[in-house]
């Protein structure tokens, strides 16, 4: 039996999914549709611009977020679903039990009420509070008589001179549009008596700011404009002599995923490039659109650009309202945004403090933001520079524009050590820069190389072999989020620096793995993806059932960002059968269904939403009267990550750091500002507080934490006695 979602509505505000019961001898279990799941995601992310205890200019942030979320949904998720309708592909592709065109209708029922709430949100809340802060962002009939002087001067000087216009007749066909780029559809009056208006389209370059502050007017705060409101203003310049009727700003989202067979390449790179330039011009799959568009101009874009008014979204506001957070940083005052966090270093990881030899007799465990990412960054650094060291393996899936990892290995290669960097060059929208850090680093001499055919590389390993006197000594860092020293201050993570000779010898071979060749390595005490992770997981929660039906302590606590493998979903279930009590943590996409008599009453699932974004993965696995098995890595518990992806978990041994991570679980578990409760009808719901009950954000617990153990640091006292209990 299996359950088929049967309708979509909201229940104070909140997506949710009901289903029905569907006989398929192949379904046996309920699942949520994943990208009904996923949007219900991006709700709660409307719901932190929403939130009143944030400030007011990362309430805009987070309203930004929604659109940016959009736009890889479309890109992605619908196009795929688009592809495999127009290929007659309806039946056997998902656990509910949807086709993909019954996706397609309930993912625009729920889409376009989410962006109505987004505007909503925008025109009724936002802005009125931002226009009491004296910050302004105006059409141009809002603008004063020198504000609109100012304008001008700004579009003669800094816009017109870089802007096409673009005629559409028999003699100009309709141009290419850019994915996602913003453009302005002119509507021209035709001198021909009886023939219709003239069209034009104003592509607004990228190079130009989205978001323009006028300057001299500070004293009645601050006054801003979109560009596409200037280009509007004064499109009549770039059509001298004509008459303009109207203008709307419009943007087209395409499929932009890669199609890439690895076994038919013979150069990634070339290919992915060759790839990466098709995709500018792939299938559209969404046009918005402002709503006051004419009729006339409407079925001209739509026909165009092939699409059917299921796919057309009217706005009433600005396109795109990720480029509405330009305004948070043009806006420079500190009583608006998130008070500046200064994250901790422990003292033994500091630059001057940190040493190849404290390294080798304790493993460290970093908890980021919370905790710096800059001992990494230093371990890295050091061993580029230390004359012992003699080799460096690194893999990279996504790192920032100026990355102090490139120029650490970079450095490396240069002082004669055997550097390696495995670079995923799919890691999807990063691959313009990957292709560019991988050449960077060849030039330097550093061996690049991209993994195994068809596989991604999503691990999060670097290895580091040293010579010492008694002999090679290995050093590693394994963590769950990117080397990314930008998205560590951003992003909640975990590090692990080791030098445990089991562990590094298996990180060894996984870089073994994947710049040789092998069918079927062998690791001690690693899990890795696609080789042993997922049987292993589900090895652990079939023992937490049958520790339960002996008696035994059973307790599973899985944190991830998804969680819609259907078969490590079964094994759940069973194991909550069994009498497991079960505490997902799952940030996002959820398919399993907690709550359902006699198949999931002891699976609770929660989902944390705060300041930053949660992104560790943690596994804990009660295992009865033995140690409880600890692990973090890399692996969301998605098919992609257990049999598409390089991935690597591994088993936290230390004790101080087990107990540690014990913490950190149980002050998750104990959240209850920011965690929200999956029900079985797919609505998230706030978690009630009894009166006697103090308020629990696990995020800002994190961080005041941390900042004792800073305040300890720095006045000479242990900074790891600092009382780690949650106050009930």
């Amino acid at each position: 039996m299996s359950f088929k979602p049967e309708k979509v509505d909201f229940e104070n505000g909140i997506h949710s999914v009901s289903y029905t019961e569907v006989r398929k001898p192949e379904s046996r279990a309920p699942f949520f549709n994943r990208e009904l799941s996923w949007l219900s995601f991006n709700r709660r992310v409307l719901e932190q611009a929403l939130n009143e205890q944030y400030p007011l200019m990362e309430r805009v942030r987070f309203l930004g977020f929604v659109s940016s979320n959009l736009d890889e949904f479309f890109e992605i998720r619908v196009s795929g679903l688009i592809q495999q309708v127009e290929s007659n592909v309806e039946i056997g592709l998902n656990p509910d039990g949807l086709s993909p065109s019954e996706q397609l209708s309930r993912i625009r029922d729920v889409t376009k009420q989410l962006v109505n709430d987004q505007y909503k949100c925008w025109h009724d809340i936002l802005m009125p509070a931002l226009k009491n802060e004296k910050i302004y962002l105006k059409n141009f009939d809002e603008l004063t008589e020198s504000e609109s002087k100012w304008a001008e001067n700004y579009f003669e000087a800094e816009v017109y001179p870089v802007l096409t216009p673009l005629a559409i007749d028999p003699a100009h066909p309709f141009p290419s549009v850019v994915n996602k780029s913003m453009n302005v559809l002119v509507e021209l009056e035709n001198t021909e008596p009886g023939e219709p208006p003239l069209t034009a389209i104003i592509p607004v370059p990228r190079i130009l700011p989205r978001v323009v502050e006028i300057k001299g007017s500070e004293e009645e705060g601050l006054s801003c404009f979109m560009i596409s409101a200037i280009v509007k203003r004064y499109a009549h310049r770039l059509f001298p002599g004509m008459n303009v009727i109207s203008s709307h700003v419009f943007r087209i989202t395409r499929n932009s995923d890669l199609y890439i067979d690895d076994e038919e390449i013979d150069n990634l790179m070339r290919t992915l490039e060759e790839q990466l330039h098709k995709l500018k011009k792939g299938a559209a799959v969404r046009l918005e659109i402002e709503k006051s568009v004419s009729e006339f101009q409407l079925k001209k874009l739509l026909k165009e650009f092939n699409l059917t008014r299921e796919n057309l979204y009217l706005i009433d506001g600005p396109i795109n309202m990720m480029r509405i957070t330009a305004i948070c940083d043009i806006v420079s005052r500190a009583d608006l945004k998130f008070v500046p966090y200064t994250p901790y270093t422990p003292p033994a990881l500091t630059s001057s403090n940190l040493s190849f030899e404290s390294l080798k007799h304790e493993d460290h465990l970093l908890h980021h933001p919370f905790d710096s990412f800059q001992p990494f960054v230093d371990f890295l650094r050091k061993a580029s520079e230390d004359p012992q060291v003699f080799a460096i393996k690194q893999t990279l899936y996504r790192t920032s524009g100026d990355s102090p990892i490139i120029d650490a290995l970079i450095e490396a290669s240069r002082n004669d050590k055997q550097v390696t960097a495995l670079i995923e060059l799919k890691a999807r929208f990063d691959e313009e820069n990957n292709i560019n850090w991988a050449r960077r680093l060849e030039e330097a001499g550093v061996h690049v190389v991209y993994g195994l055919v068809g596989l991604k590389t999503h691990c999060k390993c670097c290895l580091v072999v040293r010579k010492e006197q008694d002999g090679m000594k290995r050093y590693a860092h394994i963590g769950t989020g990117n080397y990314n020293p930008k998205t560590a201050k951003l992003y909640t993570d975990l590090s692990l620096l080791t030098a445990d000779d089991e562990i590094t010898e298996d990180v060894a071979s996984l870089f073994n793995t994947l710049t040789g060749f092998s069918k079927n390595p062998k690791f001690n005490k690693l899990l890795v993806a696609p080789f042993t992770l997922q049987k292993t997981l589900c090895k652990y929660i079939e023992q937490e059932a049958e520790n339960a039906r002996a008696g035994k302590p059973a307790k599973i606590i899985v944190k991830a960002n998804s969680l819609i493998d259907r078969e490590t979903i079964g094994h759940l279930y069973a194991a909550s059968q069994a009498g497991v009590k079960i505490d997902l943590l799952i940030r996002g996409i959820c398919g399993i269904v907690p709550g359902l008599s006699g198949l999931s009453e002891n699976i609770r699932v929660r989902s944390i939403l705060g300041r930053y974004l949660e992104h560790h993965r943690i596994f804990y696995f009660e295992n009865g009267d033995d140690d409880a098995r600890i692990l973090m890595g890399s692996a969301d518990w998605m098919p992609r990550n257990f049999y598409r992806r390089i991935e690597a978990v591994v088993p936290i041994l230390n004790t101080r750091l087990r107990e540690r991570i014990k913490h950190i679980l149980e002050v998750y578990m104990s959240d209850n500002a920011t965690a929200k409760l999956l029900r079985s009808n797919g609505a998230y719901s706030t978690i009630p507080i009894p009166e006697k009950d103090r308020i629990i954000n696990a995020q800002d617990i994190f961080a005041h934490e941390a900042t004792e153990k800073r305040i300890k640091a720095e006045a000479m006292e242990d900074p790891e006695d600092v009382d780690l209990k949650v106050a009930r």
